[in-house]
């Protein structure tokens, strides 16, 4: 457990991780502040922040699971000590970490006797397991037990209905949250129109984020949220002034991108987010999706490898570039290009 003393800087805005614990592999617990603020901005930013780390952060479950021995959810497979729907629900409680995006496939292909945890599941290497202890079912003869699984990511809470399907395969209710819970509280000091707040945050998550990991997911897809209400008018304006624009060729990309490759070790791009340099929204979400979130990282892609992206066109290439031109002329006033 890591502690540390809490000081308050009176002239810009600060926050700073005060305690950090791991209870267990799967339990983690961080408590951050967030100072000064004036009266009232504790408690709004409170609110906004516990929601989205309760509500908006992405997680990976196991959602589905399909064997052909298996008549029915609650039928019982001679050799294994459980029922198909104990197993069912121990598979519910496999903790993962992933930046899968959508879904995969697993398995696990064992045979008895034994004890089967999570290490035995046969994942793809986006995909990793937090806690490989976690127990699953009891094999007490000597039987093959092959189940596939079906492994997504997603957020919040999905409840599957109880219907078997044709394929032998079954659903598992998925709590996709990584946070397992949050509060924040509030202490006030100074006095009359001098009082200022410290806004306290205690996060707990399953082990597949940190605390430090979830806020900061949480502050950014509430950034995310307010995006478009900044660039409304930027974006029907460029809109507007672009109807007629013919689409910038693959070369003359290269050509450019080149160039701005070569100025890139002047600044500080690791330091500059692409949420800063007024990306359309779902560009900046497309970008995010692949792992880029600063210039830095923009700029060591190629126009082939932005191609990939799902989603992104060669009309979403030629305004990345515009932007990224704009943002190196604003930190680099005397090179030309």
């Amino acid at each position: 457990m890591v502690r540390e003393k809490i000081t308050v800087s009176t002239r810009t805005l600060q926050w700073k991780c005060v305690e950090s614990r791991t209870d267990s592999k799967r339990l983690y617990y961080g408590r951050f502040i967030l100072s000064p603020l004036i009266k009232g901005q504790a408690d709004t930013i409170g609110i906004a922040i516990r929601r989205a780390l309760l509500a908006e952060i992405e997680g990976t479950c196991i959602t589905r699971v399909k064997s052909d021995k298996v008549s029915h959810e609650y039928s019982i497979i001679e050799g294994i000590q459980e029922s198909v729907h104990e197993i069912l629900m121990n598979l519910k409680e496999i903790v993962l970490r992933s930046n899968l995006y959508g879904t995969c496939d697993a398995s696990i292909c064992v045979k008895g006797p034994r004890y089967v945890t999570a290490q035995d599941i046969v994942l793809p290497p986006y995909v990793q397991i937090v806690d490989n202890e976690q127990y699953i079912a009891s094999l007490i003869e000597p039987i093959d037990l092959c189940i596939e699984l079906e492994i997504e990511r997603n957020r919040g809470y999905l409840k599957n209905t109880p219907q078997n399907f044709q394929d032998g395969s079954y659903p598992i209710d998925a709590v996709f949250m990584p946070v397992r819970n949050a509060n924040h509280s509030i202490h006030s000091y100074g006095n009359g129109n001098e009082k200022q707040e410290i806004l306290f945050l205690e996060i707990w998550t399953n082990g597949s984020l940190t605390p430090k990991e979830a806020l900061l997911e949480a502050s950014r897809n509430l950034i995310d949220f307010f995006i478009p209400f900044l660039h409304m008018e930027e974006e029907n304006s460029h809109l507007e002034n672009n109807q007629h624009r013919v689409p910038l060729s693959p070369f003359i990309f290269h050509d450019k991108l080149t160039k701005l490759r070569k100025n890139k070790k002047e600044i500080a791009l690791k330091s500059i987010f692409i949420d800063q340099s007024e990306l359309p929204p779902r560009i900046y979400n497309c970008l995010k999706r692949s792992n880029i979130y600063t210039l830095f990282d923009l700029l060591n892609n190629s126009q082939e490898d932005l191609m990939k992206i799902e989603h992104v066109c060669i009309e979403d290439i030629k305004q990345i570039l515009d932007i990224l031109e704009k943002r190196l002329v604003i930190y680099l006033p005397n090179t030309k290009f």
